[in-house]
């Protein structure tokens, strides 16, 4: 799910800010030949949406990556990793077209007392908005040297945080990964396609 340049707008709405861009493909190779951006599998050919009422997460950073698909093209994403995340009312959707016409997936969990939560979160992400709060934020420290177990390559932008919520999140993903995701409540069915996340 959830999460280049996160800032702050006038409205107080988080946009995704393409700081790196210009030099994205020179930084995101060298990241992926460090490992350090998530190459551990192939994307698929489209995107997904995330959505949630309410992210709360400890241990945040970001900075600028490749996701890689099976054809062998490159994805420029944001990579976002949160040590430790809770999802209120948490859903995720994709369409996909087929010879029968779309078909959709969606799965909602965590929408009860007890929200979704992940454990060692990564998402490499090309969109994201919300109302957002950081604690302890660092904005600009160089990407091998950010807090947590997931660093950048030397030399990149990154930011970090101690902490970070996020309200109204909707986010835009080519992959998601995390050490442990509990689902609550969760629930997953086909769609002829025309319901989405947002």
């Amino acid at each position: 799910m959830l999460f280049t340049r996160l800032t702050r707008s006038h409205g107080g709405r988080v946009a995704l800010v393409a700081v790196p861009v210009g030099i994205a493909t020179a930084i995101a190779f060298g990241g992926v030949a460090q490992g350090a951006v998530p190459v551990s599998f192939s994307v698929s050919g489209q995107q997904f949406q995330i959505s949630a009422d309410k992210l709360d997460g400890q241990q945040f950073s970001q900075y600028a990556g490749v996701a890689k698909d099976t054809a062998g093209n490159d994805r420029q994403v944001a990579i976002a990793n949160i040590g430790s995340a809770t999802l209120a009312n948490l859903c995720q959707s994709v369409t996909t077209e087929t010879p029968m016409g779309k078909v959709g997936v969606m799965i909602t969990a965590g929408g009860g007392k007890t929200p979704a939560s992940a454990k060692d979160l990564q998402i490499g992400m090309t969109d994201l908005k919300g109302d957002a709060e950081f604690h302890d934020i660092r904005i600009g420290v160089d990407a091998s040297t950010v807090k947590g177990d997931q660093h950048g390559s030397a030399g990149d932008f990154a930011q970090d945080a101690d902490a970070l919520t996020i309200d109204g999140v909707q986010q835009t993903a080519w992959s998601t990964t995390a050490g442990t995701f509990t689902l609550t409540g969760m629930h997953l069915q086909l769609t002829d396609g025309s319901k989405s996340c947002f």
